[in-house]
């Protein structure tokens, strides 16, 4: 067997990754894993980087560029203002499954979703039931925890992680009340930005999301 043949017999059973999508690609390759992260409401509109008073500026192109690996593809959507929550959930649902249609594993699935995004990122999950996928949601216990959304379950392997000093806090709600969990993990971090911990990439929630991302999908 020529040099160059094996080459390219050895170089197509790699699985690269690496890339960053703000659409969904038109190429999906089996053997490749695929992560989705839905940023937080205020980035809703045409500014990546809106300006909370608070919580300062949310640094969306930068969380992609943290998030993104070598390992695996990230798909990051900047939602139109007044996106529907529901409707948004329902779409991401159906790339999910045009993923496992294409020949991707559902382990080698994660959704990821901070505040709004974890919301939807939660609905996402619920919708998920037939191939639960990996859930990562990042300060997502507010309202989804409350008893107007208790019908909304993770299914699946769960990441929780929340900052102490804000509002949304543990998961433990959803993880009881979630029936068809694989596994589930809560990283409590206490950085003193509250909400905004989440606004920027920093080590604290990247590097063990990143972890727990690359753990469930080898």
């Amino acid at each position: 067997m020529k040099f160059s043949v094996l080459i390219s017999i050895l170089f197509s059973s790699i699985s690269f990754g690496g890339d960053i999508y703000d659409k969904f690609p038109d190429q999906i390759n089996a053997n490749e894993k695929y992560v989705f992260y839905s940023h937080g409401f205020i980035v809703e509109g045409t500014n990546p980087t809106p300006k909370n008073e608070r919580w300062g500026v949310y640094e969306f192109p930068a969380i992609k560029e943290s998030l993104s690996d070598s390992e695996y593809n990230l798909i990051a959507y900047h939602r139109s203002e007044g996106t529907d929550p529901f409707k948004h959930a329902v779409a991401l649902a159906n790339n999910v499954r045009e993923l496992i249609k294409s020949g991707v594993d559902a382990n080698h699935i994660t959704i990821i979703g901070f505040s709004r995004g974890a919301f939807i990122t939660s609905l996402t999950s619920h919708y998920l039931e037939e191939t639960p996928v990996n859930t990562v949601l990042l300060a997502g216990c507010g309202r989804i925890v409350t008893n107007k959304y208790s019908d909304i379950k993770i299914n699946g392997a769960f990441l929780s992680v929340y900052e102490t000093t804000d509002g949304a806090s543990t998961c433990k709600k959803l993880q009881d009340r979630s029936v068809n969990l694989k596994s589930f993990e809560e990283i409590s971090i206490s950085t003193g930005k509250e909400h905004g911990a989440f606004y920027r990439p920093i080590p604290e929630w990247v590097i063990p999301v990143k972890r727990w991302i690359k753990g469930k999908s080898s």
